[in-house]
């Protein structure tokens, strides 16, 4: 049974004075205007719910809930792809969507060790669907980043219950971001990390189509903020022990000495996970959408990530156009898919690279400050929050150097 605090804890935490979003802090990644709410729910349709669970001394978890529209996904399957980055993780489900091309279950983000009730919940949510009254078999998508710096994962406080509520609370307009959700207790870059999202609206010209990234932040490298090298301005970063800084202007890493390893804080910098969901209204074949999600990739590097032996790097992508989903007339009979084709997939692949780059910063952007346990030490820990105003000092300064 739930306590009082961790029941009011199910929403999520408050938006501190000091959170900003990145283009509050003028930094606008790429050359396309984002969609109104500049989140993965300008893709009509796409629905999104968190449940955060923030109990005791040691409790920092959560999850997250995506739906790609809101009739019955099992009978209207979206096409979808997976790409894997670097496959150190447990993406539930993702094989399936590699061999059929769809998606027919709300995708789920959680922690590492609550993957399987993340399943129960979307398997039970499926089946309870009207009109599924027979359905015997469902591929639950269940995607992980590991929050044991601040959650005492080991206790898997997580139930199937709760997350069933972050399906069941999906809803369309404004994404909530940061330590909520399954970023409750993530952390990225050695600062907190989060749930981020942005998109973007192509112009007329190109089709008009929108596209949306949500992201899981968890993972570490050398931070990138809009070309600026701020992990290493802030002496937080992947290998910072290894870095040669004789050229102010230039970075190269020194060659360790034989048998020597990173130390564990570096390590802790850069390993971890991050998972990135795309979708669009474009009418984009599974073929398509794997190449897109290919390009999140992209903006993924642009934020400094080192993509590490440790990290799961993982793209979920999927098209909601009504054109190329899998119904149950299409998937009785030969029928006709009006879909994208290849001569009109760049600007696409340039606005998936953007959107990913803008999400993850947001993600860090709007995290907060968090004590909680670290399983690997049994001891309390704290990760902060990303310093905005030392962000906005390495920012600003870079703009008088410009003029």
């Amino acid at each position: 049974m739930l306590t009082m605090a961790a029941a009011c804890a199910l929403g999520g935490p408050g938006r501190a004075e000091d959170d900003a979003r990145a283009r509050d802090l003028g930094v606008a990644p790429g050359i396309f205007a984002p969609g109104p709410l500049n989140a993965i729910t300008d893709v009509g349709g796409v629905r999104v719910g968190h449940v955060t669970l923030i109990k005791g001394p040691d409790i920092r978890t959560g999850a997250t809930a995506i739906l790609p529209h809101g009739g019955n996904l099992y009978q209207d399957k979206v096409p979808a792809a997976v790409i894997v980055g670097n496959g150190y993780g447990k993406l539930m489900g993702s094989t399936q969507i590699r061999e059929l091309g769809e998606i027919e279950s709300p995708i789920v983000l959680t922690n590492t060790l609550s993957v399987p009730e993340g399943a129960v919940a979307a398997i039970e949510w499926t089946l309870d669907r009207p009109g599924n009254e027979k359905v015997g078999s469902v591929n639950a998508v269940v995607g992980e980043t590991n929050d044991g710096g601040l959650n005492n994962i080991r206790k898997r406080a997580l139930t199937a219950k709760l997350i069933r509520r972050a399906i069941e609370k999906a809803k369309k307009g404004p994404v909530e971001e940061g330590a909520v959700g399954a970023g409750t207790g993530t952390r990225a870059f050695g600062w907190k990390g989060g749930v981020g999202t942005s998109s973007r609206k192509l112009p007329d010209a190109l089709g008009g189509w929108t596209l949306g990234v949500l992201v899981q932040s968890n993972f570490g490298g050398v931070l990138m903020i809009d070309g600026v090298r701020v992990g290493e301005a802030l002496g937080q970063y992947y290998l910072k022990e290894h870095a040669d800084k004789g050229d102010a202007d230039a970075l190269s890493l020194t060659v360790p000495p034989a048998g020597h390893a990173p130390s564990a804080e570096a390590l802790a910098k850069a390993d971890g996970s991050v998972m990135i969901v795309v979708a669009t209204d474009a009418p984009l074949s599974d073929r398509n959408l794997e190449r897109l999600a290919n390009r999140a990739l992209a903006g993924l590097a642009r934020t400094g990530a080192s993509m590490t032996n440790g990290s799961g790097d993982y793209v979920i992508a999927f098209s909601t156009a009504r054109s190329v989903r899998r119904t149950p007339e299409r998937r009785s009979k030969v029928s006709t898919i009006k879909d994208l084709p290849n001569s009109l997939f760049s600007p696409l692949s340039q606005a998936a690279i953007e959107a990913t780059e803008e999400a993850i910063l947001n993600s860090l952007f709007m995290a907060q400050t968090m004590d909680g346990f670290n399983t690997g030490t049994g001891e309390p820990s704290r990760v902060e929050a990303l310093p905005l105003d030392k962000v906005r000092a390495l920012l600003e300064k870079r703009a008088r150097e410009s003029e």
